[in-house]
């Protein structure tokens, strides 16, 4: 087994979040029926990430990271497992799951600013995707906490356009 590359920060989330892996059937209606459920019980969704299961097309994962503080962890896979298009649901401790996440931004560049934006950008571990007259993108898969740190970091300079997409995770391997 490789090592692990580096992806920014390796400290893993705090427990105040868990993380639900769900597998469903790709059907029309799955995930408004999964969001109604945590709507009408007052669940708080943090993060939200719905993609084809391995190569199969019968099947998506969704990744729920829930505030814990909204709802016993119990009662919310009660209730996920009640739903018909549920197959299967784990819950990922975030010690024993590799979660990452996407961060894309968009920085203005102009001759003043231009280091101190690369040097930003490389002590973040992010990669440069594409780089115009007058800004650059650059993309972060790393952690949620080194997408926190990138994102802190870009704060200081003005107009930087960013997403970040929601968490994915799975469990982490022997």
């Amino acid at each position: 087994m490789s090592p692990e590359p580096y992806l920014g920060d390796t400290t893993r989330t705090p427990i105040r979040h868990h993380i639900l892996s769900v597998l469903v059937e790709n059907k029309p209606g799955v995930l408004a029926r999964i969001a109604g459920l945590f709507a009408r019980r007052g669940f708080n969704i943090y993060s939200l990430a719905v993609a084809p299961a391995e190569s199969h097309a019968r099947f998506s994962r969704v990744t729920i990271v829930v505030d814990a503080e909204s709802a016993p962890l119990e009662q919310i896979v009660g209730q996920l497992d009640k739903l018909v298009n549920v197959v299967a649901i784990t819950d990922l401790a975030p010690r024993d799951a590799l979660e990452r996440e996407l961060l894309i931004a968009s920085v203005p560049v102009d001759d003043d600013n231009r280091l101190t934006v690369l040097d930003t950008i490389t002590h973040g571990g992010a990669s440069i995707v594409d780089v115009g007259a007058t800004s650059v993108t650059v993309m972060l898969a790393g952690t949620p906490d080194a997408c926190d740190e990138l994102e802190r970091s870009l704060e200081k300079f003005s107009d930087v356009e960013l997403h970040r997409t929601g968490r994915v995770a799975l469990p982490r391997l022997g």
